[in-house]
């Protein structure tokens, strides 16, 4: 196709060329035969010639001179009735002239394409003027047989030309085809558009997200995943990580240069697992970045490490228990009945008063496992966990929108944090208060540990007092907050250590924030 467009386009141009030449050649022998009429008209000469008995015999000789001189076809000189004096061929001498003569009659020099006794050809007639009389007519022209053998012969050099082009034409498209297929892998255009529509079926029908950034680290490619878990629009294309507002930790590792392996960060509602790794080339050319979502993933770990918390502590509580059934049991074969019935009733005392504690209080029976639980891991721990008297949490409180895995979540990672923050620590103690009214759920966790150092933000992605590894838990509880429109504040506890306060608004459908049902 390319080279077909080429020759149409060469040929086009050789016929305009053809066309343009053979006009400019007439035009060219329309003012020649001018110049040689008038000089004709104008010669002293012919006026003198044309005075005497036998024009003829003076004219004809000089017409022929003439003509011969300025290579024109025919010079042919007559009287204003249109009778020849002179002609290229003597017979025609006498006989009237083959064209029009009207307006050189009327003083005027005007020209025309006749057919003569000569053939088709330019020509120009003007008057011969002498005393203000018209006393003859003058006539050069060039046959249009002339004209197109002078066109022909331009004609070789413009078909060379032609030639000439369309070879460097057709040379060119093999060039630039040869190019084309070595950048699209041999691949024609209903290939690459084949292959287009089943880039983009993939792109979008994976449920991981994909971005391609440029090099200079710029979105150049994201597909439905990513924008979800990014919450970016459509606009997103063309625009630089930098001004997107996602988290300072995400938006760092996607303007690393080295590749990033499994790296769990947090957005505004989500945990994602992030890996990138650059194009390959010699210059910075790009990055590919893949994200998973890892939000469920991390809720149920996070379940999964409370539940097997709860085993731990009850694994430890069963083998407690056995040693004090043991110790009861000895006491009696020892006839000691009494010291027997005090050390079990001191046991069952101390644990009847934690239980009623949690259940009067919190009402809610997920969070009042939840804190049984703690308790005996705490107890593990050698920190005592409290429930402050000021707890007040009746089951049903809570509505849809919250649910208990978030609850989970916040409270669980908190009392975690504060019973190793206690721990090791004389008299190590947590206190949890949870109150619930019509507007807002109040959660909060104090401990008597060494506290949090100043100006340090403990809710930082990565952040832990525990080592390196860890520094998800207290991020999670500040998503999972924000997430349901709360807010999360860390002080310092009465006790010494540090104190974390969740408020959460309670709204239900239907009801607006301390209104009646």
């Amino acid at each position: 196709m390319q080279v077909v467009l080429v020759a149409v386009v060469v040929a086009g141009c050789a016929v305009f060329a053809y066309l343009t030449a053979h006009r400019m050649a007439e035009d060219a022998a329309e003012r020649q035969a001018a110049a040689t009429a008038r000089a004709v008209a104008e010669s002293p000469s012919v006026r003198a010639a044309v005075r005497e008995a036998d024009p003829s015999r003076v004219l004809q000789p000089y017409a022929e001179k003439v003509r011969r001189a300025t290579d024109v076809d025919f010079v042919t000189i007559m009287n204003p009735r249109g009778i020849r004096w002179t002609h290229p061929t003597p017979e025609n001498i006498g006989e009237r002239f083959l064209g029009h003569i009207g307006p050189a009659l009327e003083g005027r020099t005007f020209h025309e394409t006749y057919t003569g006794t000569l053939g088709p050809s330019v020509r120009v007639v003007t008057p011969i003027e002498d005393r203000g009389r018209i006393v003859g007519l003058v006539s050069a022209g060039i046959t249009i047989e002339e004209i197109t053998e002078q066109v022909r012969d331009q004609l070789t050099a413009l078909v060379g030309v032609a030639a000439a082009a369309l070879a460097l034409g057709g040379l060119g498209t093999y060039v630039v085809n040869a190019r084309l297929r070595r950048h699209t892998h041999g691949m024609n255009a209903a290939e690459l558009s084949q292959m287009h529509g089943y880039h983009q079926a993939a792109l979008h029908a994976v449920r991981e997200g994909l971005l391609m950034l440029d090099g200079q680290r710029r979105i150049a490619l994201i597909n439905d995943g990513a924008r979800e878990l990014l919450g970016l629009g459509e606009e997103a294309v063309g625009r630089g990580i930098a001004d997107l507002g996602l988290p300072t930790p995400l938006t760092g590792a996607l303007l690393a240069a080295e590749p990033r392996v499994d790296e769990v960060h947090l957005t505004g509602d989500r945990v994602v697992v992030l890996n990138t790794s650059p194009v390959s080339g010699g210059e910075r050319r790009g990055t590919v970045v893949t994200l998973r979502d890892h939000t469920e993933l991390q809720a149920l770990t996070g379940e999964l490490n409370h539940e097997r918390g709860f085993t731990q502590a009850l694994r430890s509580q069963a083998h407690e228990a056995a040693n004090r059934l043991h110790t009861v049991v000895s006491l009696i074969e020892l006839g000691r009945a009494d010291e027997a019935v005090r050390f079990a009733t001191a046991e069952l005392e101390l644990a009847q008063a934690l239980t009623d504690q949690v259940v009067t209080s919190v009402g809610e029976p997920v969070l009042a496992a939840l804190l049984l639980g703690k308790a005996a891991q705490a107890n593990e721990h050698g920190v005592e966990l409290v429930v402050s008297e000021d707890s007040r949490m009746d089951d049903g409180l809570l509505p849809d929108s919250l649910p208990a895995r978030d609850l989970v979540t916040v409270l669980g990672n908190l009392i975690d944090n504060a019973v190793d923050a206690a721990t090791g620590t004389p008299g190590g103690r947590v206190t949890v208060t949870a109150r619930a009214a019509e507007a807002e759920l109040l959660l909060r966790v104090g401990d008597n540990g060494p506290g949090i150092p100043a100006d340090t933000d403990v809710f930082r992605r990565g952040w832990s007092g525990k080592g390196p590894g860890r520094g998800l838990g207290l991020a999670l509880v500040r998503q999972t907050v924000h997430r349901h429109g709360g807010s999360v504040e860390v002080t310092d506890s009465a006790d010494g250590g540090a104190e974390f306060t969740v408020r959460l608004p309670l709204r239900r459908e239907g009801r607006p924030p301390g209104g009646e049902a």
